[in-house]
Parts: structure tokens; sequence; C-alpha cells
């Protein structure tokens, strides 16, 4: 029996993209594959668990000595944002797409929104969080005005800048935003965006939250019902909306999550550690900042020994993302991809491939099967293809 799942969720970083992409704006988008063409990096960590094997990847090396699971699997949601992809991963598939504000919200949001938080907003457009500082930071300074914007996915985003609304402040109003946001216009998350600086200066600090909407039953309910731990790393309690976690700490970047995960994995605790890098997906994909996505992919790469060692013999780790974002791409939208599994552990097969599955969905599915717990709604599990102990 597995003792725990490392479960790492690399933000964004698709491996191609899905049949349907075109639908979404995204045929021939692929993020791993273009960063490593466009930088030349070499992943050898990633590529001893068989990145390099995993169709529609190239550009990375493919060793003969291969010791991870590995493949690919595609989305049934209609969608391609953080929420869709984590709830489908964690064995819940939304049948209907989130939302989405093209042209702004509705008037009458806006006004509820200015008249339970007592400031008026600025702003209300589909845009780059950098760029709506840019135009609209200085009159936030000067008028004290909320700055909110949304993307090409759901979300109602709230910037403003720390030193003229509180943090404690904006958290309410987005609990505002997010009860106000129900029904019809339920987006998929509502995101407070704290920023420092001045004029032509302005930088997002790490007080970012998200309030998300709470999803049907997940793995991550049915492990914390069996008494397992199911403990949440980066910005995965608010993708879930806390629901099934059992503990949850906030991260800055891709190091510290990284560094909590080790001291998780070093800690005396049974179930699942859930964690979330989103440096690719925040700071370089929407970005289009394709040398810095690279050399985080190589960062990542090089604590994946550490993060071997730190484990036991009967701990499972699984690498992953949630979605695309592909950096190469003239838009900073997410892309409709593929996602890469990647999985290690002594109690599995090593050099295997699952080949390409239909849902994320598989990942809750096999995972559930690990633990010997009830199955997910949705999702068909792998674990008999790579156990080791069968």
């Amino acid at each position: 029996m597995v003792n725990r799942v490392i479960w790492i969720v690399l933000d964004s970083v698709g491996i191609g993209s899905l049949p349907d992409a075109a639908l979404f704006g995204d045929e021939g988008c692929n993020t791993l594959t273009h960063v490593v063409e466009h930088t030349g990096i070499s992943l050898p960590n990633m590529a001893r668990l068989g990145l390099g094997a995993i169709e529609s990847v190239s550009g990375v090396s493919i060793p003969k000595d291969i010791i991870g699971v590995y493949g690919r699997c595609g989305e049934t949601a209609n969608g391609k944002d953080t929420t869709i992809g984590h709830w489908e991963m964690a064995g819940y598939s939304r049948p209907s797409a989130f939302p989405v504000y093209p042209n702004g919200f509705p008037s009458e949001i806006i006004m509820k929104f200015e008249e339970s938080t007592g400031r008026r907003v600025v702003g209300n457009v589909p845009m780059s969080g950098t760029v709506i500082l840019e135009e609209l930071g200085p009159h936030q300074m000067e008028t004290g005005d909320w700055i909110v914007y949304t993307s090409a996915d759901s979300v109602f985003q709230i910037a403003a800048h720390e030193d003229i609304i509180p943090l404690e402040e904006l958290y309410d109003a987005c609990r505002t935003a997010r009860a106000l946001l129900s029904g019809e216009h339920e987006v998929a998350r509502v995101i407070a965006r704290p920023y420092i600086g001045k004029a032509g200066d302005f930088s997002r600090t790490a007080n970012r939250r998200d309030f998300s909407v709470s999803p049907e039953e997940t793995i991550l309910d049915i492990m914390k019902d069996n008494g397992f731990d199911v403990i949440a790393v980066g910005k995965i309690e608010d993708i879930f909306n806390g629901k099934g976690i059992t503990e949850a700490v906030h991260t800055k970047d891709n190091k510290q999550g990284v560094d909590l995960t080790v001291d998780y994995i070093l800690k005396s605790n049974k179930g699942i550690i859930y964690t979330n890098l989103v440096d690719f997906d925040a700071k370089w994909g929407h970005r289009n900042n394709v040398e810095a996505y690279g050399q985080g992919l190589v960062e990542f790469d090089k604590r994946i020994p550490e993060i071997i060692d730190a484990m036991r013999d009967d701990d499972v780790l699984i690498i992953t993302a949630d979605h695309g974002c592909d950096p190469t791409t003239p838009g900073t939208d997410h892309t409709r991809e593929y996602i890469p599994f990647l999985a290690y552990g002594k109690t599995l097969k090593q050099g295997v491939s699952i080949g390409t599955r239909p849902s994320f969905a598989d990942i809750a599915q096999t995972i559930a099967q690990m633990f010997g717990v009830k199955a997910t709604s949705s999702g068909e599990g792998f674990y008999d293809l790579i156990n080791n102990r069968r």
C-alpha cells in the first residue's frame, strides 16, 4: 500500500494542443516543447522520469534507463483554466464552462460591488495585469478606486496598491464580489491582486489570494473523510475553496513551494501532499517570457533529486500540469493542451508508458486505487498498469 502521494502541479506546463484546441484558438500550441526549442534548455531529471518519451514532447532527451512512469492526459471539461484543470485531475469534471466576460462585467454587478464596498471601480475590461497597473495604477493612488479587470479566463480580478488600500479590505472586497458573482455570473475565481511601487515601477506582491467556488466531491474529500492528511502547498487551498484540505500553506514563489514540499515529505504524515508551482503561469506564461519560463523549468528539474531523496520507500511522486500557457504565441492567455504525467516510486514499475489517457481525472482515480478508497465520480484508474507489487 502507498503511504503518501507527493503531487506537484507545474502550473501551465502543457505538452501539446488537444484535438479540440482550434475551438479555443489554440491549435499548434505546445508550451513545454516550444520553450525547450526556443531556449535550448536541458531537463535531465525529468527526462529520466520519461518526459522526452511522452507523445507530442520533443527536444527532451530519452535516456535508456527511464526510471519513471510517463504519459499524457487529455481534458474532458470545457475549459482551459486553473480551476477546471485542478478539479478534473482531482476527479470532478465540470460539465459546463464558467462564464467569461470579453466586454467586462455587467453594470449591475459593478454597481452592487461599488455600493457594498464604498469605493468606485475603474477598468472593468479584459487586460493583462501588468498593463492595467501601468494604465490605472496612478489613478488608484490618487483616488482609491478599485481596479477591476478580467481575462480570457473566468476571473474577476481586483488590483489594489497595498499603501492605498489595506490587504484585509482588499480580501473583504473579494469576499463581497464572490457573494455577488453567483448563478449565471458564477465565475471560477475572484482574485485579489495586491501590488506596490510607484508609477512606472509597479510590481505585484506575494499576497495574492484566490476566492474560488467549491467543486463537487473530489479525491481530496474522499481522502480526508478516510482519515488521511491532505496538505495543500501554494494556491491549492484557494482552488478548492478549502474543501477536502486538512492543512494548508501559501507560497511566494516556486522555490518556496518546493522547499515547503520537501519539508512536508520529511515530516510524519500520511496521504497527499498537493503542491502548485504557479510561477510558470503567473510570472512567465502570461507575460510571454520564454527565457524565464525555460529557466524556471531548469530550476525545478534540479530539485527533483532532492525531492526523491526525501521520499520513503512507500511514497509516490506525481508531476503534472493543469493546462498550457504557451509563451511563444502572440496571445497571453491559457492554452488548451494535454498535460504530462510523470510518476516515480519504489512501489511503481520503471519505464512504463500509460499512453494517452482520456481525462485528467484518471489521475485521481489512480490515487484512489493506490490508497484503497472509494472511486471518484470521473476518470478511469491505471494503477494495475504501473503497480510493481502485484
